[in-house]
């Protein structure tokens, strides 16, 4: 059985290109060139039928490790919780005060570029302390 080699992770939203460049700075990620023969996006969105224009983006990760990310523009709103959410991994292998330190100075980054802090999950027996956050749509996401 063959196995999949790559894969992409795919957002519904209302504002496509504000999603993605949010999730370009949280992950380092980068948009990538815009197809052949587009100077621009810019160029590449005229050239599209006005129904069409604005009504995808995506990033990549520059370094072509991580999954690309796509964002599409959907008419409905966020009306309950994701079935399924992105876990940052900002502060792996630390524990206590140090972890704590780390995810706070990185949700204080995120909160800058819109995101929303929802709470904290402290540590437990089992699990390491996180904080539940909401993208600039509205998307949770945590800071494991």
């Amino acid at each position: 059985m063959a196995s999949i080699k790559q894969f992409q992770v795919t957002f519904d939203c209302a504002e496509p290109e504000r999603v993605a460049r949010f999730w370009c700075e949280v992950l380092g990620y980068v948009v990538p060139s815009p197809p052949e023969g587009f100077a621009t996006w810019d160029d590449y969105g005229r050239s599209l039928p006005s129904e069409e224009r604005g009504s995808w983006f995506a990033c990549v990760d520059p370094s072509g490790v991580g999954p690309r990310l796509f964002f599409q523009r959907v008419p409905e709103g966020k009306t309950v919780k994701n079935r399924l959410h992105l876990d940052v991994r900002t502060a792996t292998g630390l524990v206590g005060e140090e972890r704590l330190a780390v995810l706070e100075a990185e949700c204080a980054r995120l909160v800058a570029l819109g995101a929303v802090r929802e709470r904290l999950l402290p540590a437990d027996d089992e699990n390491e302390s996180c904080i539940v956050m909401q993208d600039v749509e509205g998307n949770e996401f945590c800071l494991d």
